[in-house]
């Protein structure tokens, strides 16, 4: 980063492009506009980001993060609870509940399992969503983790461990984004879309 700028521009440019997403480029563009907005919002802006981390919590039920406990979508008593939708992360949850398919529980596992990565069952939320299982209830289970290597590992493995529990277990299917190319598409969303068809 050029030394043009004043120390603490400089600062806070490097502390922008550590976010996901953000190269030092738009760090800079960022910092510029903080630099020439108002004190106030600046002020605001500020305090809510050091007031993050203790505002936001985990529901003690889902594992969802909220700022209350049970999450809305625990509390909320139209939702059915003999059907849990799993997921990996909270961010998951918003383009599902954006469908207006599903209108069970979550489980948020808050990672996929990854021995490469030293990542275990016993690191992420699989004895809890077992546990929910065993207290009775639950008749389908929906495995809705990311269609990647992890993802994959994480839904076989629950789908095993779920087996002799009494419930239904489903995936998910994967298919084509809407305006897409079918020559364009890799394989493994082919075959997603293809397992996933039903009838017209």
């Amino acid at each position: 980063m050029t030394a043009v700028y004043p120390k603490p521009l400089r600062r806070l440019v490097v502390l922008l492009s550590r976010l996901p997403g953000i190269g030092e480029k738009t760090a800079t563009r960022l910092a510029m506009f903080l630099l020439k907005a108002s004190g106030e919002y600046v002020g605001e802006l500020g305090t809510a980001i050091a007031g993050i981390r203790g505002a936001v919590i985990k529901c003690s039920k889902c594992f969802n993060i909220a700022d209350e406990d049970p999450c809305p979508l625990c509390a909320d008593p139209a939702r059915r609870d003999d059907l849990i939708c799993v997921v990996e992360g909270p961010t998951d949850i918003v383009p599902i509940e954006k469908s207006g398919e599903f209108k069970g529980r979550y489980h948020v596992l808050g990672g996929a399992i990854s021995p490469i990565d030293g990542v275990m069952p016993e690191d992420i939320h699989v004895r809890e969503l077992l546990d929910r299982v065993s207290r009775g209830g639950i008749a389908e289970v929906v495995l809705a983790t990311n269609l990647t290597s992890e993802g994959e590992a994480t839904a076989a493995y629950l789908a095993e461990a779920l087996k002799g529990k009494g419930v239904r277990v489903t995936r998910i299917a994967y298919g084509l984004p809407m305006g897409s190319d079918l020559e364009y598409a890799d394989e493994i969303t082919v075959g997603r879309a293809m397992k996933g068809r039903r009838e017209l």
